[in-house]
């Protein structure tokens, strides 16, 4: 069993508008994660994922390989849990 850890992604490129949010909730579904993922007024995508560290490693490669021709830039940083009960998308 591996560690359970928390991390906020910042998604920066054209993630807006392309079905970057949609395609996240997607993905999230085959994994043992929670989470959120929401658009940012700077035109950046914000995701907080939680999870098994395999199940968040694993879940933000396929998601990075999904959306490759969207995304510039990828900020990853720990972050504290926030015990979300599932994975959404928020406004």
């Amino acid at each position: 069993m591996t560690a359970r850890i928390a991390k906020l992604v910042i998604f920066r490129g054209r993630v807006q508008g392309v079905g970057f949010r949609r395609t996240t909730w997607h993905l999230a579904q085959n994994f043992s994660v929670t989470g959120y993922v929401r658009n940012e007024p700077d035109g950046s995508v914000r995701l907080q994922v939680e999870g098994p560290e395999d199940e968040v490693s694993q879940f933000l490669a396929r998601l990075q390989e999904t959306m490759k021709d969207f995304i510039v830039a990828v900020d990853v940083s720990a972050c504290e849990p926030n015990d979300h009960a599932g994975f959404e998308i928020a406004y």
